[in-house]
C-alpha cells in the first residue's frame, strides 16, 4: 500500500508497530490458573476430602462423540467419621463436587479401638472381597492405595488388609467402606444382647443365698 510519500507502508499492525489486541493470543511467562473443583462448597475445616477415582465415558451421537464425568471421593474427619459419594457430570469440577456433597450426607461413625479396629472383618461388595485385620500399634497402614484413602480418612492408623477380589476402585472403595461399617465394640455387642441385665439378674440370687447361709 503506497502513501502519499510514494513509500511502501505495510498492512501487517506488528509491522507498522500497532500492538496486537489482548486476548488474541497467549503472551509469555503467563500463568495459567487452575479450576477450583470444590467452589460453591461450604467450607469445612474438619472434613478432607480426597479423589479416588475419576472415569471418562463417551457417548456416540450424530455429531460425534458426547463426554460425560465420573468421580468417586471420600471424605472424613480422622476421628472416626468417614462418607463415600460418587457424582457424574459433563465436566469434572461439577462431578467432584456433586461426588463431595454426596460424600458428607453419608457420614457415617467408624468403631475404632486404640487406633485400629476393634475385630477382624471380611467384606464382599460386588465383585470386590475385601479383608480388614486389627494391628498393634506402630504397624501402620498396610493397604492399597483406594482401600488406603477410605482407611485414613477414618481416623485408623494401624490396620492389615486384603483385597481377595475384584480390583475395581469403585467396587473396592464401597466394599472398605461397607466393611467398616460393619464393625462393632465389645460394649455395644453386649448392650444390643442384653447381657448386663442378665448378668444382674444372676448375681442378685448369689447376694441372697450368701445372706441366708449366713
Amino acid at each position: 500500500m503506497k502513501s502519499n510519500n510514494g513509500r511502501v507502508q505495510s498492512s501487517n499492525p506488528k509491522a507498522a508497530g500497532k500492538a496486537t489486541p489482548k486476548g488474541s493470543r497467549r503472551e509469555k511467562n503467563q500463568v495459567v490458573e487452575t479450576p477450583d473443583f470444590t467452589a460453591g462448597l461450604e467450607p469445612s475445616s474438619e472434613l478432607s476430602e480426597k479423589v479416588i477415582f475419576i472415569n471418562r465415558s463417551a457417548k456416540v451421537v450424530k455429531g460425534g462423540r458426547r463426554f460425560s464425568f465420573s468421580a468417586l471421593v471420600v471424605a472424613g474427619d480422622k476421628k472416626g467419621k468417614v462418607g463415600l459419594g460418587m457424582g457424574k457430570a459433563g465436566e469434572v469440577a461439577n462431578a467432584i463436587k456433586k461426588a463431595t456433597e454426596t460424600a458428607r450426607k453419608n457420614m457415617e461413625t467408624i468403631a475404632i479401638k486404640d487406633a485400629t479396629i476393634p475385630h477382624e472383618v471380611l467384606y464382599k461388595y460386588s465383585g470386590a472381597k475385601i479383608l480388614l485385620k486389627p494391628a498393634s500399634p506402630g504397624t501402620g497402614i498396610i493397604a492399597g492405595k483406594t482401600v488406603r484413602a477410605v482407611i485414613e480418612a477414618a481416623g485408623i492408623k494401624d490396620i492389615l488388609t486384603k483385597s481377595l477380589g475384584s480390583n475395581s476402585p469403585v467396587n473396592l472403595a464401597k466394599a472398605t467402606f461397607e466393611a467398616i461399617k460393619s464393625l462393632r465394640l465389645k460394649e455395644d455387642i453386649i448392650k444390643i444382647r442384653g447381657l448386663d441385665q442378665k448378668q444382674k439378674e444372676t448375681s442378685e440370687p448369689d447376694k441372697v443365698t450368701q445372706s441366708t447361709n449366713q
